[in-house]
């Protein structure tokens, strides 16, 4: 499905369910427990995040927090916590950024998932499911990720969600300080349906 401007948009009270978790846009209450999950992904996120990626106050994620709402609410991007179904947990996060409408109907994702937690599907099974609220529900066309070459899991989480690599940009994004290459993955409409 495509088509941009004649999508009814999602509101925010949106929820994806999956079978382990549960995606959802992130709401004020969510800071505290938002806030102690990136401090304590902090060592763990670091080597893939901008250089000024240091665990945000409160008071700036509670800022953050309403500035993604207001972004959902204008079609600018949508950001879903991940939670832990059983207990609410939040565990990651999944990001569409970037949204274009228009001729493009794109968007780019990313995302990052709890180092307790590494290794058992979750980042998968939640970018599956972002994927296909974005091709479906959005009314996106294609959806893009940016990934550095060395970060193994990110790059199987790419492959098992179904996004085919189209190839290596060179100093894409500043990461750690430095403009570092990028291997860019994406999936379109077409090949989720």
């Amino acid at each position: 499905m495509t088509g941009g401007a004649d999508v009814a948009r999602p509101s925010l009270s949106t929820t994806l369910p999956t079978a382990r978790l549960l995606l959802r846009a992130p709401r004020t209450s969510d800071v505290p427990a938002l806030g102690r999950a990136l401090v304590e992904n902090a060592d763990h996120l670091r080597p893939w995040s901008p250089e000024s990626a240091q665990p945000p106050s409160l008071v700036s994620l509670t800022q953050q927090v309403t500035a993604q709402r207001r972004a959902w609410r204008d079609d600018r991007r949508y950001v879903l916590l991940v939670t832990d179904v059983t207990t609410g947990a939040v565990v990651g996060r999944v990001a569409l950024g970037e949204v274009v409408r228009g001729a493009f109907e794109s968007a780019h994702l990313g995302y990052w998932i709890d180092h307790r937690v590494v290794g058992r599907g979750l980042m998968t099974e939640a970018v599956r499911a972002a994927l296909a609220f974005a091709l479906g529900p959005l009314g996106l066309h294609r959806v893009q990720a940016a990934i550095l070459p060395e970060n193994t899991p990110s790059l199987r989480v790419a492959a098992k969600a179904g996004l085919r690599e189209e190839g290596l940009a060179r100093r894409y994004l500043k990461i750690a300080g430095r403009w570092q290459d990028h291997r860019i993955f994406a999936i379109t409409a077409e090949e989720i349906m």
